[in-house]
């Protein structure tokens, strides 16, 4: 959960079209400050699920290398495309879609020079590829907590994916909705119900939503996920790994040690 200074904080409803428009604006906004400050942890083509710093090399969620080797992959909520860099470097052809168009100038920068990489600007409600275009997709963190209607996304990923496509996306653990989003001791205190699906606005004066989360329950994801056609193989909870001191919004080595931070769901297309 982000802040700006002129924003509010509350918790109230909104549909698609509201957080659509202000996750596109808060990230046009601020993309440039996220790619400076977290910029270096991400790196320019590495593959990581999450805070925790789990790197795909090393998970293998997607496959094995030889697997991603011709692979048609769409990454959803790339943002600057590092991820997909990482795909291209194992000789996938990745596809980088993300909503703000900021943060695809970044993937422009980022990527002069490097592995080549499609981007697309479009919104994951509605993907711009032709059914079965894909062997596989993938989201670190990108639409999936945005999104007022998460099974409507997971449907067209499965539309755009071949029989047999893997679709693994992370996303904030369902758990730490109920602690504060604070990296410090005072984030270990519960402060509110795990299940009130209320979801997060920050809005301006005029009471206009400028940045939205929405809460889903562990077992509200599970039901998606199943709800959209994809059968659930893996729910994999990354443990915060000793060489990460690293404090992340929320996320932090003292919090990481005793909750979980990050949650990644591995689907199926059958």
């Amino acid at each position: 959960m982000n802040q700006e200074d002129d924003t509010a904080a509350t918790r109230r409803d909104t549909g698609d079209t509201e957080s659509s428009r202000a996750s596109r604006g808060w990230w046009d906004r601020n993309a440039d400050a996220y790619q400076r400050e977290h910029g270096g942890f991400l790196g320019d083509d590495r593959f990581v699920w999450g805070p925790e710093g789990l790197d795909e090399e090393e998970a293998g969620l997607l496959g094995s290398a030889e697997d991603l080797k011709g692979r048609d992959v769409l990454e959803i909520g790339a943002g600057a495309a590092q991820c997909s860099r990482w795909l291209a470097g194992r000789g996938a052809r990745p596809v980088a879609l993300d909503l703000s168009h900021r943060q695809l100038q970044h993937a422009l920068r980022i990527g002069s020079g490097a592995a080549v990489v499609r981007l697309v600007q479009a919104d994951a409600t509605a993907l711009p590829f032709a059914d079965g275009s894909f062997d596989l997709a993938c989201s670190a963190y990108g639409a999936i907590p945005f999104v007022a209607d998460p099974v409507r996304v997971m449907r067209e990923v499965r539309r755009v994916l071949r029989p047999g496509g893997r679709w693994v996306f992370s996303v904030t653990h369902p758990i730490r909705w109920a602690f504060p989003d604070e990296p410090g001791p005072e984030g270990l205190s519960v402060a509110a119900s795990y299940f009130d699906r209320t979801p997060y606005v920050e809005q301006d004066e005029q009471g206009r939503a400028v940045y939205v989360e929405h809460h889903r329950t562990l077992g509200d994801r599970v039901r998606d996920v199943v709800a959209a056609g994809f059968r659930l193989v893996d729910l994999v909870e990354p443990e915060w790994p000793a060489w990460n001191s690293q404090e992340w919004g929320g996320w932090s080595p003292l919090r990481g040690n005793l909750i979980p931070g990050t949650a990644i769901f591995v689907c199926v297309r059958d």
